[in-house]
């Protein structure tokens, strides 16, 4: 299977493909991107095998992240999703698909992340029928806990992720 295509407003969220590299190394080299992520600017050879990931996801699971595009312009924004990473984190995420989501620096401030991460519970909601997703951050992260507070997520608790604290987030339907 393959991501299929969703839209809001400003945007298109669109499977990733093999073009979509440079913009997804370039993101990921951006220390203003990375800062709360690892902190460590990723290889093109990371960035690479990030792309494979999300590419197989979608083929391994029927679901995975998607590219976050600009609907005027068709410039590649970041991209967002749900994965299943088997995190080697304590205590486990339980096995609940794991929101995520990743800006272009052009793209901060600017509600792309609300937006997208929105449209693709919408999407969740009427295919998967989850009962709960999980979202993980680092604890000072605030941009993001917002993002994910207006999507419907709570606080959950801590969790130890490479030896670093990390805040989980649960969003639960009834």
């Amino acid at each position: 299977m393959s991501a299929p295509i969703l839209e809001t407003e400003r945007l298109i969220l669109r499977p990733h493909r093999a073009e979509d590299f440079d913009d997804v190394a370039a993101m990921w080299a951006d220390p203003a991107v990375v800062q709360f992520i690892s902190g460590v600017p990723s290889t093109g050879e990371a960035s690479w095998s990030r792309l494979l990931r999300y590419i197989g996801h979608w083929h391994a699971l029927d679901y995975g992240f998607w590219a976050v595009t600009d609907k005027e312009t068709g410039a590649f924004l970041g991209e967002v999703g749900f994965a299943d990473f088997k995190r080697e984190i304590k205590p486990s995420l339980g096995g609940h698909p794991e929101c995520g989501w990743v800006m272009a620096s052009a793209a901060h401030g600017r509600g792309i992340a609300t937006e997208a991460v929105a449209r693709i519970h919408q999407w969740a909601d009427e295919v998967k029928g989850w009962k709960e997703t999980v979202s993980i951050f680092d604890p000072d992260h605030k941009a993001s806990h917002n993002v994910a507070r207006k999507n419907g997520y709570e606080v959950s608790g801590e969790a130890v992720l490479g030896n670093l604290p990390t805040l989980v987030m649960r969003r639960t339907k009834d």
